[in-house]
């Protein structure tokens, strides 16, 4: 197994860690070293590293735009993205974007390689310390019946009201609260529901029994 290792950061001791790191297994071949998108999008056709570890958050571009235009022109590039951020909102939106993994900066040696050698191998590696996380929230989002759990219940009854086709000054009246916080639960409600609309909120308020 030889690996081609490209790395994107633009912290140099990060860079300096990593390197300290790697030159202890032969197998991983650190091909390219960057500091901003920019400098990798103008050598990775000329590299074309088997792995990118790669800094989402860089100077000179969106993280978001930069693995978006690697996935699309260099498919075979396994992103795997190195962060010092546990947030898992985060995780999820870049293994959304395409990427195959999630490192934690502060990681341990074995799990940095074990990272690496995963990715490598087409599978996706996640650090340890945030797979539970990331089980624990599939499981309390997982499903319509469970959407109902992040709901208040300030929000459930502004939805039932919504269903019985008030309107928001009309919800307001009923209950006693401001117009404008009726619709801060109704923005709440479409953000949680992922819905776009009144409709939207309707349709998901019968299929999970919260009408």
């Amino acid at each position: 197994m030889h690996i081609k290792l490209a790395i994107t950061d633009d912290h140099p001791v990060v860079t300096k860690g990593l390197l300290n790191i790697l030159k202890e297994f032969t197998h991983i071949e650190v091909v390219g070293i960057f500091a901003s998108g920019g400098a990798l999008l103008k050598e990775i056709a000329q590299l074309q590293p088997d792995v990118l570890l790669l800094d989402m958050h860089l100077g000179d571009m969106n993280g978001a735009e930069l693995v978006a235009a690697i996935t699309k022109k260099y498919p075979a590039v396994r992103i795997l993205v190195l962060s010092s951020s546990d947030l898992l909102l985060q995780v999820k939106k870049v293994l959304k974007l395409g990427c195959m993994g999630y490192l934690l900066k502060d990681s341990e040696d074995a799990v940095i390689i074990r990272a690496i050698e995963t990715v490598y191998n087409g599978g996706q590696f996640i650090s340890p310390s945030l797979q539970q996380q990331l089980v624990e929230d599939m499981f309390r989002n997982k499903g319509n019946e469970k959407r109902s759990l992040t709901i208040t219940r300030r929000e459930k009854e502004v939805l039932q009201l919504i269903i019985q086709e008030l309107t928001n000054q009309e919800i307001a009246d009923k209950l006693f609260i401001s117009l404008h916080t009726v619709e801060n639960h109704r923005i709440s409600l479409l953000h949680k529901l992922n819905v776009k609309n009144t409709a939207g909120l309707v349709k998901v308020a019968l299929q999970t029994g919260l009408a």
